[in-house]
C-alpha cells in the first residue's frame, strides 16, 4: 500500500460521511508533502511526513509555542505519529511570494506584518525549550557548501590553501553569529512559508525552529532566496524592524550600524548554507528546480563579502571557483 492510500485510509475516519476531494497543496524541500482536503464548507490540510524520514513531534511542539506567542499557525485537528500524518487547519493558498508577484505595491504592508509577527515570536523566547543553534549546527550547515556546492555541483576539489582560507572565514562568521543575542528562530522565515491571510501572516514550515541569533529570521525574510529587493528597501525595512524590536524590549544592539553588521554576517552564514542545500536538493534528491534560485543567493553572498574586508578571502575563492576577476569595491 503506497503512502497516498495509507493517508486516505487514515483521513476518512477523521471526516466521516463528508464528501471531499484531495489535491496536492505544496511540496516541501524535505520529504514532507501537503495535500488540500476540500470539503463542502471549508478546506483542511493534511501533512504526510514518512516516519522513517521525518518526525512530526517538533512541528506539534513549535506550533504550540508559536500559537502561544500570538501568531497565526495551523491548528492540529488530528494526528497519527506512528504513520506520520497530521490534519491541520488551512491558512489559505496564497503565499507571500504569490501576493508579491501579483502586486509589488503590497510589499511594505506585508513585510511590516511579517516583522510584527516575528517580534511576537522573539518576545516569547526562552532557553532550553528549543534546540540551541550552536556552533556545531551552524558549522555543519556551512560545510554543505564545500561538500555539495563545490564538490558535487561544481565538480571541483578545493586546494589545501583554498580549504584553509574557507575554514578561516567560517571561524570569523561563527564568532559573529555566536556572539549575537538569542531568541526563537523559525529558520525559514521567508516568502514561501508566509501566507497572505489578512492583517497578519499565516506561518508554516516551522518544525526546524531553534534558539539562536536574533538576526537570523530577519535575513531569511529580507534576503529571500526566491524574491529580490533593492538594498535601499531592505535597509529601510531592517531599520523599521530594529526600531520596533528595540521599543518592544528585544535584545537588539542599541547601535543600528552594529545591528546591521550582525544582520549581514548572519546572512553570510545563511547564504553559504543555502547554496549547499540547493546543490544537495538537486544532486541527491533530484529537485533541480532550486538551481534557478542559486544566482540570487550567490549575489547576496558576493555583496556581503565585498563589503567586509575580513570576508575577502571568501570572495577570492568564489572568483577562483567561477574563474572571475576580482572587482575592487568599497569595504567597511
Amino acid at each position: 500500500m503506497d503512502r497516498l492510500e495509507l493517508l486516505e485510509n487514515w483521513l476518512k475516519p477523521q471526516i466521516p460521511d463528508i464528501p471531499y476531494t484531495l489535491a496536492p497543496a505544496s511540496a516541501d524541500a524535505s520529504f514532507r508533502r501537503y495535500f488540500r482536503v476540500s470539503l463542502p464548507d471549508r478546506s483542511l490540510i493534511v501533512m504526510d511526513a514518512p516516519p522513517e524520514r521525518e518526525d512530526c513531534r517538533p512541528f506539534i511542539h513549535v506550533a504550540e509555542l508559536f500559537r502561544d506567542a500570538g501568531v497565526r499557525v495551523p491548528h492540529i485537528l488530528a494526528q497519527d505519529l506512528q504513520q506520520g500524518f497530521l490534519l491541520l487547519t488551512d491558512l489559505g493558498g496564497t503565499t507571500y511570494l504569490d501576493a508579491l508577484n501579483q502586486d509589488e505595491a503590497a510589499a511594505d504592508t506585508l513585510y511590516a506584518a511579517a516583522a510584527g509577527a516575528l517580534i511576537k515570536i522573539q518576545l516569547a523566547s526562552r532557553p532550553v525549550v528549543l534546540p540551541d543553534y550552536d556552533e556545531a549546527l551552524l558549522l555543519r550547515e556551512m560545510r554543505l557548501f564545500p561538500d555539495w556546492y563545490v564538490s558535487k555541483h561544481l565538480r571541483t576539489e578545493l586546494s589545501t590553501t583554498q580549504a584553509e582560507a574557507l575554514d578561516g572565514v567560517f571561524t570569523l562568521i561563527l564568532s559573529n553569529n555566536l556572539a549575537q543575542p538569542k531568541v526563537f528562530v523559525h529558520r525559514d522565515y521567508h516568502s514561501r512559508n508566509l501566507m497572505a491571510t489578512g492583517d497578519e501572516p499565516g506561518i508554516l514550515d516551522f518544525q526546524d525552529a531553534v534558539y539562536g541569533p536574533v538576526t537570523y529570521d530577519l535575513v531569511s525574510l529580507f534576503k529571500d532566496a526566491y524574491i529580490h529587493w533593492e538594498e535601499e528597501r531592505v535597509l529601510d525595512w531592517t531599520i523599521r524592524y530594529w526600531e520596533r524590536a528595540k521599543k518592544a524590549g528585544l535584545p537588539v544592539s542599541r547601535d543600528f550600524a552594529e545591528f546591521y553588521r550582525d544582520f549581514e554576517w548572519m546572512g553570510a552564514q545563511r547564504h553559504i548554507k543555502v547554496l549547499g542545500i540547493f546543490a544537495r536538493l538537486c544532486h541527491r534528491d533530484g529537485k533541480d528546480n532550486y538551481l534557478k534560485d542559486m544566482p540570487l543567493v550567490m549575489a547576496y553572498l558576493r555583496k556581503v563579502c565585498e563589503r567586509y574586508r575580513e570576508l575577502h578571502p571568501l570572495l577570492k575563492l568564489l572568483d577562483e571557483l567561477e574563474n572571475r576577476q576580482a572587482v575592487v569595491g568599497y569595504t567597511f
